[in-house]
C-alpha cells in the first residue's frame, strides 16, 4: 500500500470524497460525531502527500486553540509538519505582529485578553455604576458590535431592537462604547476584535502586504464554520484575495453561539456565493449508539414539522403574517454506525436535592465495578451538562457527599497546577540526558520519572488533595501511553515534552479521571460515553429570556448538542419545584414533549419510594432520635442527624470497614465505590438479616445486593 492509499485506508465513501477534494470550492456539511476533524486533516494530508498542496502555504482556521492544537496533532500523526493550524484570532495577530512596522510603524499596542477593568473605567468616566454581572453582559454587548463590524457611530442604529443589560438602554451602552474605544487610545491597548478589524484594514489599505499574505497561504480550511462571525467572514474573504480555493466545514444544527455574533448563514449560502462548489454530505455517527441518534434526530425533525405547519397555515390564511419565520434548514439526518445500547432514560425528580442525589447514584452505579473488576463507565467518561453554570452546585454537593471525584469545566487550568509544572520540569529534565528512550520504553521513563512527585501504579483509596494530584500525573502518564501508541518505536520523552510544551500554550489539557461538570455551550467540541443532561425545565431548557423564535431554535440546537455528546448512555432529567420547601411548580422543557417516554425514572431506580412518597417523605423526614427534620443526604440515609449518638456497635461497623477495604484492594477501586460511609453506618444501624432488609436501604440497591449481599449480611451474624 503506497503513502496515499494509506492515509485513505479507514475512510468511509463520504469521508474519502472529502479527503479527495483537493480544489475548492468545497462545502462539507458534516453532522455531531460522523469524523469531520478526521476528513480535514486526512484531505490536508492527501493533498500535502499528492503534492497538490505545500504544507507551508496550507491555512487551517479553527475556532479554539484546543481544536487547533488537536488538529496539529493529528496532521504529525499522519506524517504532515509545517501546516499552520491556528485560530482565526492566533492567526490575525501573527500576521499584525508582523506587518505592524511596515503599516503602521511603532510597537505592537498590548493586547487586552479581558475587557472588565476597561469597562469599569469607561462606566467612571461617565460616572455611571454597574455591578460586576452587568460589566460582563456590556462586555458582551460590545464584543457582539464590533464582530458585527459596528461602531460606536453606527452601533445604536442596529441595535436600536436588541435586548440592553439590565438598567441599560442603547443610548447609555453606545455611550459607553464611545467611553470604552477612548480608554483603549489612552492606554495604548488593543483587544481581540481589535486585531482581526486592525488587520482588515491593512489588507484594504495595503497591497503590497495583501498581495504577501496571499502569496503565503494559498489553501485554505475553515471548521466549525458555522460559527463565523460578519468579522471572520470579511477576514477570510480578504485572505482569498478573490481566489476559490476554499474548504468549509460545519453544521448548521449546532449553531449555539448567535449570542456572540456567529452566524450558520455563511454556511448556508456557500452554493450561492460559489454556484460551482462540491458539496458533500457526512451523516455516519461514529459517535453516539442508535439510540441517541434517534433521540437527537426526533428533536430537531420535530421543528421541522413545526415549521411545515406553520407555513401551511400561512399560506391557508389562517394565521396571519406578523413577521418572516427565522430560518430553519433542513437539519442533517445522522446513520449511528455503532451497536444498539440502553435507551435514554428519562427521570422525573421531587427537587434540585433529589435531582443532583440521583445523578450522583446513578454515576456510582455505573463506576462500580463489575464482574471482571473493571467499572461501566470510567469517570473521566462521565459528564452532567447544565444550561447555566449556577446549576453546577448542587450537583458538586452531591458528588462529593457520595466520595466522587469531578472537575468543573472551565476551573483552575490542568498545566497551572504544581504538579504538572514539576513534572512538565522533570521529564524536560529526563529528555536532555544522554540516554533519553523511544518507543515502549518511553511510558515506563515517565512513570519512573513521576514516581518522585507521588505517582503510583495504583490509584490512592482517598480523596481530596493526595487524590487530585495523583490524578494530575495519571493524566501525563496516559497521554505519554497514548502518544507512544499512535508515534510509533520513534516516539521519544524530548517528543513527549515538545507536545506538553505545545498543550499548555494552548490549554489543550489531556483527558482526567473525574466526573465532568460543564455547562451546554462548554461542552461543544466534546464527547463522552454517558452523559447527563440535568434541569430540563421550562425557564432552563428554553432558557427564560429566549421570547423570539429563534432564540427558542438556537435553545433547540444547544439541547440537541448536549445529546450529541454522549457515545453509550444518556440521562436526561428536570426537577418539579427548586427545593423540598417549595411545591412542585416547574414544568418539563417543551422539548421534551415528543421525546419522553410513558415509562420514566421517578426520582431514582426502580428500588426508590414512588415520587409522591419519597417527595413526602423527604419533605418530613425526621430524626428518628431527636425529632430535627433531617437536611443532608447523608443524613437521611442513616436516619438520624449528626448531633445525636449513633446506634450501631462499634465493632460492626469496624468490621465492615475492614471488609469494604478489601474489596477495594482488591478490585483496585477507591473504598467510596463499594460503599459510602454514610452507608455504613445506615447497615451498621439497620442490622439487616436477609436482601429484602439490605435493598431497603438507601444506596444499597439490586446490584449491590447481587455483589456483596452475602458477605455484607455474614458480617451482621
Amino acid at each position: 500500500m503506497t503513502v496515499t492509499e494509506d492515509i485513505l485506508a479507514g475512510l468511509d465513501a463520504e469521508q474519502r470524497q472529502a479527503a479527495t477534494a483537493l480544489k475548492g470550492p468545497v462545502c462539507i456539511l458534516a453532522g455531531a460525531g460522523t469524523g469531520k476533524t478526521r476528513a480535514i486533516t486526512h484531505r490536508i494530508a492527501y493533498g500535502v502527500k499528492t503534492g497538490v498542496y505545500d504544507p507551508h502555504r496550507t491555512l487551517a482556521v479553527t475556532f479554539t486553540a484546543r481544536a487547533a492544537a488537536e488538529m496539529r496533532s493529528r496532521l504529525r500523526d499522519l506524517g504532515v509538519h509545517g501546516v499552520q493550524a491556528r485560530t482565526f484570532h492566533a492567526a490575525a495577530l501573527r500576521q499584525l505582529q508582523y506587518f505592524w512596522g511596515d503599516a503602521i510603524g511603532g510597537p505592537v499596542p498590548q493586547l487586552v485578553e479581558n475587557k472588565i477593568q476597561l469597562i469599569i473605567e469607561a462606566a467612571r468616566r461617565l460616572r455611571l455604576s454597574t455591578d460586576r454581572a452587568t460589566v460582563r453582559d456590556l462586555a458582551g454587548e460590545i464584543e457582539w458590535a464590533k464582530v458585527s463590524m459596528l461602531t460606536p457611530d453606527t452601533y445604536q442604529a442596529a441595535a436600536a431592537d436588541r435586548e440592553m443589560p439590565t438598567g441599560w438602554d442603547v443610548t447609555s451602552v453606545t455611550r459607553l462604547f464611545v467611553s470604552y474605544e477612548d480608554v483603549k487610545t489612552d492606554r495604548g491597548l488593543i483587544d481581540f476584535e481589535d486585531v482581526l478589524l486592525i488587520l482588515l484594514g491593512i489588507l484594504d489599505s495595503e497591497p503590497r502586504i495583501a498581495a504577501t499574505i496571499r502569496d503565503q497561504y494559498r489553501t485554505f480550511v475553515v471548521d466549525e464554520y458555522q460559527d463565523v462571525s460578519p468579522l471572520q467572514q470579511r477576514l477570510l474573504e480578504a485572505w482569498l484575495g478573490g481566489r476559490d480555493d476554499l474548504c468549509v466545514v460545519g453544521d448548521a444544527s449546532q449553531t449555539i453561539y448567535s449570542f456572540t455574533g456567529a452566524t450558520s448563514e455563511f454556511l448556508l449560502d456557500f452554493r450561492s456565493r460559489y454556484p460551482q462548489a462540491e458539496m458533500i454530505k457526512l451523516v455516519r455517527d461514529y459517535r453516539s449508539s442508535p439510540q441517541i441518534v434517534d433521540l437527537a434526530n426526533k428533536l430537531l425533525s420535530e421543528r421541522t414539522v413545526q415549521q411545515q405547519r406553520q407555513l401551511e397555515r400561512q399560506i391557508s390564511g389562517k394565521a396571519r403574517v406578523t413577521e418572516a419565520l427565522p430560518r430553519w434548514p433542513e437539519p442533517l439526518e445522522l446513520i449511528s454506525q455503532r451497536e444498539a445500547g440502553p435507551e435514554p432514560e428519562f427521570a422525573e425528580c421531587a427537587d434540585e436535592e433529589a435531582e443532583a442525589e440521583w445523578v450522583a447514584e446513578r454515576i456510582t452505579q455505573l463506576i462500580a465495578p463489575g464482574q471482571d473488576g473493571k467499572p461501566t463507565v470510567e469517570p473521566a467518561e462521565i459528564a452532567v451538562l447544565f444550561r447555566t453554570n449556577s446549576q453546577s452546585a448542587a450537583f458538586e454537593q452531591a458528588l462529593t457527599a457520595h466520595g466522587l471525584s469531578y472537575q468543573l469545566r472551565g476551573a483552575e487550568r490542568f498545566f497551572s497546577r504544581r504538579e504538572v509544572r514539576d513534572g512538565i520540569l522533570q521529564l524536560r529534565a529526563a529528555a536532555r540526558s544522554a540516554d533519553d528512550v523511544s518507543g515502549d520504553a518511553v511510558v515506563g521513563r515517565v512513570k519512573d520519572v513521576l514516581g518522585s512527585l507521588g505517582f503510583s501504579e495504583n490509584a490512592p483509596q482517598t480523596t481530596g488533595a493526595a487524590r487530585e494530584r495523583w490524578e494530575s500525573l495519571n493524566a501525563l502518564v496516559e497521554l505519554a501511553a497514548q502518544l507512544s501508541r499512535t508515534r510509533g518505536e520513534d516516539f521519544t520523552v524530548t517528543e513527549l515534552v515538545a507536545e506538553l510544551d505545545e498543550r499548555a500554550a494552548n490549554q489543550h489539557a489531556p483527558t482526567m479521571q473525574g466526573v465532568t461538570l460543564a455547562s451546554l455551550h462548554s461542552a461543544k467540541g466534546l464527547e463522552w460515553d454517558a452523559v447527563f443532561l440535568a434541569g430540563l425545565t421550562e425557564g432552563l431548557m428554553p432558557i427564560s429570556f429566549a421570547t423570539e423564535q429563534a432564540e427558542i431554535d438556537e435553545e433547540r440546537r444547544l439541547l440537541y448538542v448536549g445529546i450529541t455528546r454522549a457515545r453509550h448512555r444518556l440521562y436526561l432529567s428536570w426537577p418539579q419545584a427548586r427545593s423540598s420547601q417549595r411545591r412542585g411548580g416547574r414544568r418539563p422543557s417543551r422539548f421534551l414533549q415528543s421525546l419522553t417516554p410513558q415509562a420514566r425514572t421517578v426520582a431514582g431506580s426502580a428500588e426508590r419510594p414512588t415520587r409522591s412518597r419519597q417527595r413526602a417523605r423527604k419533605a418530613t423526614m425526621t430524626c428518628r432520635g431527636c425529632g430535627t427534620v433531617l437536611d443532608t443526604g447523608a443524613e437521611r440515609k442513616i436516619g438520624r442527624c449528626e448531633n445525636c449518638p449513633p446506634q450501631y456497635e462499634e465493632q460492626t461497623l469496624t468490621a465492615l470497614k475492614d471488609w469494604r477495604s478489601s474489596i477495594a484492594s482488591r478490585d483496585k477501586v477507591p473504598a467510596f465505590v463499594v460503599f459510602t460511609d454514610a452507608t455504613l453506618i445506615a447497615i451498621a444501624e439497620s442490622n439487616p438479616s436477609s436482601p429484602t432488609d439490605l435493598l431497603r436501604i438507601p444506596g444499597v440497591g439490586k446490584t449491590k445486593v447481587e455483589r456483596y449481599g452475602d458477605d455484607v449480611l455474614a458480617l451482621m451474624t
